[in-house]
Parts: structure tokens; C-alpha cells; sequence
């Protein structure tokens, strides 16, 4: 009589495995480190929320477009992304960045999409952080384009001009994110414990504690 052995179940693929295996087939990393980052990147895209990158017409009618298939879904998923279902109100944040290009003469589409990411990349919860984070892709330019002229100045007084300018924009950029902060506490429930004291006997005494809606 012959003993037939029973096959073992194969062992479910965890989806870490899965995506490692699938990044492999297109891709072999160097070492486990790479790896790691490839599969972390993987899983940032997967919860980001879909944003179409935009298009910029300069010839004849200057307009924005979408780099999509469907212009009605696109126009969607952008005002998903900016956590809004007014359609003009997205409109308008279009409009804006389409000005904030820091060159001269039209806007650049490379500068267009750079501030779309930088609205849609901080994950707005709803118009408020929209409109701040369109004011925070406004700074962080302007910001950057006084940084490249404080390189470029040619004498003393032009030096120092571009570096006041410079370091009050880089104030302002400090000021928004603790507005953002703030926003994004309030209705918060926190407690704080300053001090906690253990006396004889196993009682507890604690001191300096506060709690309510955020500020």
C-alpha cells in the first residue's frame, strides 16, 4: 500500500508581497532598501487621491485643459482633490494658479501643475484649506523667486532688498502652516496632564489639567 502525502495549502500572499512581486517583474532592485522605498512609494499613490495633471494652451486663447480621456471626470476628480462640489469654486482656484507662474510673459505648464500638486498634495479637508493651501503654493514661489534673485544680485542695495522680501515670505509661509495647524485642530478634544503624583496610600493627585474644543 502506497502512502500518497497530502499537499500543503499554499500560503496566502500578503500585499506587501503581492506589490513586491509585481514591482520585481518591472524592476530589480539593488538591495532591500530600495525595495522598501519603491513598495512605500506604491502605497502613498494608492491612498493620494487622484488630481489630473493640467494642460496650458498659450496660442491664440490661453487656457487650461486636462491631461485626461474625459474632461467631465477629470474636472471631478480635481474638485474631489481640492474638497469642494462647487464647481465654480474650483474654477476660480484654476484661474489663480494659472497665474502664479514666477516667469515672466505666460504661464508654464511645468509651474501650473507645480502649484496643483502643492494644493492637492496637503489633502484639504474643505474650501478654507483649499484657498490657504493656494495661498501656500503662492508664497513657497515667491519665496523661491526672491531666493534665485538674492543669487543673482549684481550690488549691495539690490542684495538686501531681495533678501527682506525673502525672509518676510518665508515668515508669512511659517504663519500659514500654524493657520493650517489651527484649522485642522479645531473641535478637537484634547486633555492635558502636567503632573501626576502618587502619595501614600495609592491615591493619585492630579495637577494642571485642561480640556475642551481646540483653539
Amino acid at each position: 500500500m502506497s502512502v500518497v502525502p497530502l499537499k500543503q495549502k499554499a500560503q496566502a500572499e500578503t500585499p506587501r508581497k503581492t506589490v513586491e512581486r509585481k514591482l520585481g517583474e518591472v524592476y530589480q532592485p539593488v538591495n532591500e532598501r530600495e525595495m522598501a522605498a519603491l513598495v512605500q512609494q506604491h502605497e502613498r499613490r494608492k491612498k493620494a487621491k487622484p488630481a489630473p495633471a493640467l494642460k496650458v494652451s498659450n496660442e491664440g486663447k490661453q487656457e487650461i485643459s486636462f491631461e485626461h480621456h474625459d474632461g467631465t471626470a477629470a474636472y471631478t476628480l480635481l474638485m474631489e482633490a481640492m474638497a469642494t462640489s462647487d464647481a465654480d469654486f474650483a474654477a476660480g482656484i484654476l484661474a489663480q494658479i494659472y497665474n502664479l507662474s514666477p516667469q515672466r510673459g505666460l504661464p508654464r505648464e511645468a509651474d501650473v501643475n507645480f502649484a496643483r500638486s502643492i494644493i492637492t498634495g496637503m489633502e484639504p479637508r474643505d474650501q478654507v484649506e483649499t484657498m490657504l493651501a493656494t495661498q501656500m503654493a503662492a508664497i513657497h514661489m515667491a519665496t523661491i523667486t526672491y531666493a534665485r534673485r538674492v543669487n543673482m544680485a549684481d550690488n549691495l542695495p539690490q542684495l538686501e532688498s531681495y533678501e527682506k522680501a525673502m525672509n518676510r515670505l518665508a515668515r508669512t509661509f511659517t504663519a500659514q502652516i500654524e493657520a493650517l495647524k489651527r484649522h485642522r485642530s479645531k473641535g478637537e478634544q484634547r486633555v492635558y496632564v502636567e503632573r501626576v503624583d502618587v502619595r501614600e496610600g495609592g491615591q493619585a493627585v492630579v495637577g494642571n489639567v485642561s480640556h475642551g474644543e481646540g483653539a
